[in-house]
């Protein structure tokens, strides 16, 4: 199985740092994932909180796919409860072809938070509307000319422009990937034929079952076998290089708490619902034990146990746990250098 390996950039903002500082590091390090030979760069994109500093991964995709020239840059995820579905079909085209085909859309439901009242969406497009919005999204990247009549989203037939399916690279426009975390989502992807990214909070066990689930759901659909085959799900995780295991959990363990903390209590409820918070020592670790977390070695047989036992063969991996910038572009190159030319 060839492994396609990419980064997981948020803009994580780490206690004592400015906002600016954090997206330099996360532009910064996506330049240099270029440079050391990786598949592609993730974007995470959240609203109002330090946890990532990033609002828009498409508009920090745009970006990035004109400072790259061969990298695969995607989002993971564009909330779509929080933007109309034709304004990010339209983007995504946009980015498709001007970038030779090199954009992929990830999509989510995001969380119950206030960012659904700030863009005007409300509760219900959380709860209930997703599926909605992921068709009229997928349709406006396949169709030629796209109109609505549902719950949410109603307008008469209009153009496609531009048309994505015109790009010289392929007839499908831009790939679409949908973040799961529930059977729920996992089924809604697998109807639709669209691949997953599993969240890095999941191990192997767990992500090995979804793909199951997903299989499963997708045959039922009438899905063919060729596409059940190829389906090119993505692991979310993290990756942290060093000479030993121990360094290497040490320098994340001293900073991705101060980071999880301040970043996940930041997040507020719309609807004032409680929400259980994890501790964040104790999530760390378990990130730490879950993932490509050590030596070199290590790391190449981590991704080769997760990719065998899961059948992923991609993977977006937070590479920027240390919360320094130089120590991230040497994580980004070691994983170039010293991972891998292991996994080819």
């Amino acid at each position: 199985m060839s492994m396609r390996v990419g980064s997981f950039v948020l803009g994580a903002q780490f206690p004592g740092q400015g906002q600016g500082e954090a997206l330099h590091r996360a532009v910064r390090s996506a330049e240099v994932a270029e440079e050391a030979g990786l598949d592609a760069v993730w974007l995470g994109e959240h609203h109002f909180v330090p946890y990532g500093t990033c609002p828009s991964a498409v508009t920090l995709a745009a970006l990035l796919l004109g400072r790259t020239r061969r990298i695969r840059v995607g989002t993971a995820v564009s909330v779509l409860p929080t933007v109309h579905p034709v304004a990010l079909g339209e983007q995504a085209a946009l980015l498709h072809l001007t970038s030779g085909g090199r954009f992929s859309l990830g999509v989510g439901r995001g969380g119950p938070w206030v960012d659904l009242e700030v863009f005007g969406s409300g509760l219900q497009a959380y709860e209930q509307g997703f599926p909605e919005s992921l068709d009229l999204l997928v349709r406006w990247l396949r169709e030629p000319s796209v109109g609505a009549d549902g719950e949410r989203f109603r307008f008469r037939e209009v153009p496609v422009v531009p048309r994505p399916s015109e790009a010289l690279t392929d007839t499908t426009g831009p790939e679409v990937v949908v973040a799961c975390t529930s059977p729920a989502s996992v089924r809604l992807a697998a109807e639709r034929g669209l691949p997953m990214l599993l969240g890095m909070h999941v191990g192997d066990e767990e992500k090995a079952e979804m793909v199951a689930q997903w299989r499963r759901c997708a045959r039922a659909a009438g899905r063919s076998g060729d596409e059940i085959r190829g389906a090119a799900h993505v692991s979310a995780g993290v990756c942290q290089i060093a000479d030993r295991r121990t360094d290497a959990v040490e320098t994340l363990v001293k900073a991705m708490p101060g980071w999880l903390k301040q970043g996940l209590d930041a997040h507020v409820t719309v609807d004032g619902r409680a929400r259980s918070m994890r501790d964040p020592v104790a999530y760390t670790e378990l990130l730490c034990g879950l993932h490509p977390v050590g030596t070199p070695r290590l790391c190449v047989d981590r991704l080769t146990a997760t990719g065998e036992r899961t059948g992923i063969s991609r993977f977006a991996l937070l590479v920027e746990g240390s919360g320094d910038l130089a120590a991230t572009e040497e994580n980004v190159r070691r994983l170039g250098s010293e991972v891998l030319p292991h996994l080819r």
